[in-house]
């Protein structure tokens, strides 16, 4: 029969020791090792928050300083920009003149060269007597006819002729179709006068063509 043996190897020459300290004790050692860990970790934070302060702060002292030169700057050109203020107003003004002066020739019509024009078209024994002009404007349009066979129009003449025979209307009129900007013309009244002679009234209906265009041109 084999006999039962111990469970734990018995350990011959080995030192002996024994652990004599309280229980309290080592509670108190391992107590003060954990403040002793904290209070290193809270100075490592303090560092860390105290490094973080310091280079936002040095930060915003350059931003500052960036700042203060900027405005500086800002102000030195404020200044030089301030001298040339009276340059700057009599441009603006020359550039306001200058697009007043071509809106205001959008319908312009060189009426002296245009009467020419018409007094060349009709025979040499037919004088003028009156002239009437209406013309639109560059704010307001002129006023259409309400005659269903006048074309559009942005001006017309309202001639009073004296022909000292009667007059051959359909001759003059065809004539007046080489007008510029011609659109229409349309005979008035044909009356003979007590010295024999006749008055003839006409409207001639002028389109966009007549406009110089000036300085719309570049000129």
């Amino acid at each position: 029969m084999k006999r039962a043996t111990d469970s734990q190897e018995l350990i011959l020459g080995a030192e002996p020791r024994a652990d004599l300290l309280p229980p309290e004790l080592k509670a108190a050692r391992q107590g003060r090792l954990l403040r002793r860990i904290m209070a290193i970790v809270a100075a490592g934070v303090v560092l860390v928050v105290i490094a973080a302060v310091t280079t936002v702060t040095v930060q915003a002292a350059g931003a500052q300083s960036k700042l203060g030169v900027a405005e500086e700057r800002t102000n030195e050109l404020l200044l030089e920009s301030a001298k040339y203020s009276e340059v700057r107003s009599v441009q603006n003004q020359i550039d306001m003149t200058a697009v007043a002066r071509q809106l205001a020739a959008t319908t312009e019509i060189d009426w002296r060269a245009y009467m020419v024009a018409v007094r060349a078209s009709l025979p040499s024994d037919v004088t003028i007597q009156a002239i009437a002009i209406g013309s639109g404007s560059p704010w307001v349009e002129y006023e259409q006819s309400t005659v269903p066979l006048y074309n559009p129009r942005v001006a017309s003449l309202k001639l009073s002729l004296t022909s000292p025979t009667l007059p051959a209307v359909p001759m003059w009129l065809t004539n007046l179709r080489t007008l510029p900007g011609y659109a229409d013309a349309h005979p008035g009244s044909v009356t003979r006068t007590e010295t024999g002679q006749y008055n003839v009234e006409m409207v001639i209906n002028i389109n966009e063509g007549a406009r110089s265009n000036r300085i719309a041109g570049g000129q």
